[in-house]
């Protein structure tokens, strides 16, 4: 008898039991009033009894039948809507053995029979099936060419003759949904993308050719650019004399990637009487609900692409940006102007604010302390305190750190994390100095402290950029941030007046930012360091502040002497030694390593204990950014995941040796083939 059938019986027992006692209780009542009731009661109520039980089993009987035929329906009508449902289905057992199919997925997947394993579809529903930590499956999978939403469940399933419950089989569902992706699809692919395109030496070319072949090159860059829209079905509108907006359809993104965006190279191809090559930036975006919105992603786009050097393609998608190009050496385009502009509004930042907070990068440089004394300097004619965070200092510093506490006035200014966090306020300005890295400053915590940030620096422009700044001076064509800093010096209104030992270290941060005059090194480079010359600077005392040591210089040697060159232009090598100034070292070898005839670049690869740094150096067409910046997505290739225990180096050096090395050289290789 089913739980159903129990259930509606006990139901009409238990009324039927409540009448015969109220009309037991009843006949007791008449009989107690008078005795001669007693017989006729007795019989009266044996009666009644017997006809209740006579009703009870023709009710009972009635129920059952009425039960039993409901239930044979429904588990028919159940069984017929399995069988024959529109969507395939299965029931499998928890191991993916299939036990019973549908009509419909006999014909979806005929290879499928009784027996065989969910294996045959798709190896992900076997995976989600062994791991149970839900009774639900939902998911979209691909078999052969056709996309199913698979959806299921465990279903518990009682055991005869046993006390176990924990038996499950698994039912699912497939609903094929290809024509709807293949809508999605089609729908996703029709979305516009925005980009903006700009001749980064458009000026530079306009002043070095006669008035007559300007028009000629401009055309032939328009043909350019207007082929290359017409080939992607797209538009191109030129917005000003060296800017063009270009609208396209989200499918002929994949298409440009393949080809790399050739048409930076085909730009290159185009050559004046002087022979000068003209470069683009491109910014590209897809991120927003309209198109307004995705231009102004492309401008975001675009500043990073001018700060990384411009001959470049940056694509902004999903919060994230993808990098082309980016191979020739960056030109100088700053002007005078730029600087002055940026000198005035920083003198009126500081002039209303309370103090000048002065940070550079984590480990500095003398590029990083020389700038920030010149700031001190600016900020202090301006009649401020000023205080210079310097609280990490890179091995190069040690000699110029000696030097400069030897003077009263720097004691007090050169400020660890905890002062420096007690010193600053909302009305504070923070400048940053050689790096544009929300990560790698010195002290991250002090850029939460104000809404006064202002930006110096000359590094090409990353992901990690700080986005609040009210004043940035960010120019990747400048050799050194000690550059930029002694042009506002010299282009501000406030007639600064620079000690000997802080021109000494801004002229020491320009010397060594371009390996003596020799690297990243413009008209403009040349300017500043004259400038910088009359204070009259000690050439020979900047020198014996970089002197290596006997056991340093041997060290470095025996880098460089043990480098591998590869596809006979770029040089590796490594620094096996665990070193917390490991990044310096290798940053001298490979400085070192370009002095070798034919190499144009090269990489150092050293072990700070519990990490890997790397160094790269270029004076050719090979962008040692863009490859850096390869590796670093590559987070596992930055930790170092050996288990070594005071000196034994043995695994962590295997594991440099062998998997990093591995993973850089292919990096390297996939590049230059691309490139």
């Amino acid at each position: 008898m089913s739980n159903l059938n129990v259930k509606l019986l006990k139901n009409v027992e238990s009324k039927t039991k409540i009448y015969l006692a109220i009309i037991a209780i009843i006949l007791i009542a008449l009989c107690i009033n008078n005795i001669a009731y007693i017989i006729p009661s007795i019989i009266g109520y044996a009666l009644i009894i017997v006809y209740t039980i006579w009703v009870y089993k023709r009710r009972k009987s009635e129920i059952s039948n009425y039960i039993t035929d409901l239930t044979i329906n429904v588990d028919s009508a159940a069984k017929n809507t399995l069988i024959n449902s529109p969507f395939p289905i299965i029931i499998l057992e928890t191991d993916g053995n299939v036990i019973w199919r549908s009509s419909k997925f006999n014909k979806e997947f005929a290879n499928v029979g009784i027996n065989s394993y969910i294996d045959d579809i798709a190896k992900e529903i076997k995976m989600d099936i062994e791991n149970q930590d839900t009774t639900q499956i939902d998911k979209q999978i691909s078999i052969e060419d056709k996309i199913y939403h698979v959806i299921g469940n465990f279903v518990k399933i009682k055991q005869k003759n046993t006390k176990k419950t924990s038996k499950y089989m698994i039912i699912l569902y497939f609903v094929d949904v290809t024509e709807k992706q293949e809508i999605l699809k089609k729908y996703e692919q029709s979305k516009l993308c925005v980009g903006i395109i700009m001749v980064d030496n458009y000026e530079e070319v306009i002043q070095r050719v006669q008035p007559e072949e300007t028009p000629q090159i401009m055309a032939k860059i328009e043909k350019e650019l207007y082929d290359w829209a017409n080939d992607v079905q797209g538009i191109m509108i030129k917005k000003e004399r060296d800017t063009f907006v270009f609208i396209f359809e989200q499918k002929f993104l994949d298409k440009m990637k393949e080809e790399k965006f050739a048409i930076l190279d085909k730009i290159k191809e185009i050559r004046n009487e002087e022979n000068l090559q003209i470069t683009l930036s491109i910014a590209i975006s897809n991120e927003g609900n309209t198109n307004y919105e995705k231009y102004q992603s492309a401008t975001d786009a675009m500043d990073i692409a001018l700060g990384r050097g411009g001959d470049q393609t940056v694509i902004k998608t999903d919060g994230k940006y993808v990098f082309f190009g980016g191979r020739a050496q960056e030109l100088e385009k700053r002007t005078k102007v730029k600087a002055r502009v940026v000198a005035h509004a920083l003198e009126e930042l500081i002039q209303d604010a309370s103090n000048v907070i002065i940070m550079g990068h984590l480990n500095g440089d003398i590029d990083s302390m020389g700038s920030s004394l010149g700031l001190y300097r600016f900020a202090k004619t301006l009649g401020k305190d000023a205080y210079v965070v310097n609280n990490t200092t890179g091995l190069s510093l040690n000699s110029f750190i000696e030097t400069l506490q030897k003077q009263d006035e720097y004691k007090e200014i050169l400020v660890d994390k905890s002062k420096a966090q007690s010193l600053i306020t909302e009305d504070s300005v923070l400048i940053i100095t050689d790096t544009h890295k929300k990560s790698y400053v010195e002290v991250p915590e002090l850029l939460d402290k104000t809404e006064k940030i202002v930006i110096v620096d000359h590094h090409r422009r990353g992901t990690d950029y700080i986005e609040n700044a009210m004043l940035t001076f960010h120019e990747a064509y400048a050799s050194s941030a000690a550059e930029l800093v002694t042009e506002i010096i010299e282009y501000g209104t406030n007639n600064v007046q620079l000690k000997q030992i802080e021109a000494e270290s801004l002229y020491a941060g320009i010397m060594v930012d371009t390996k003596n005059f020799t690297f990243k090194t413009g008209v403009r480079t040349f300017e500043a360091a004259a400038y910088l010359r009359k204070y009259g600077i000690d050439i020979i005392k900047i020198k014996k502040w970089f002197q290596s040591d006997l056991e340093s210089y041997s060290v470095i040697a025996d880098i460089v002497k043990r480098a591998e060159i590869i596809n006979d232009t770029i040089g590796i090598s490594e620094y096996e030694e665990k070193d917390k100034n490991a990044n310096l070292i290798c940053a001298k070898a490979a400085d070192e390593l370009l002095t070798i005839s034919n190499i144009t670049a090269s990489f150092v690869i050293g072990n700070l204990g519990d990490k890997i740094c790397i160094s790269g150096r270029s004076i050719g067409d090979i962008n040692v950014q863009i490859i850096l910046e390869k590796l670093r997505r590559r987070r596992a290739y930055y930790t170092c995941r050996s288990t070594t225990r005071g000196n034994d180096y043995g695994r962590s050096k295997t594991w440099i040796n062998n998997k990093n090395k591995w993973i850089f050289y292919r990096t390297i290789l996939k590049y230059t083939i691309n490139h």
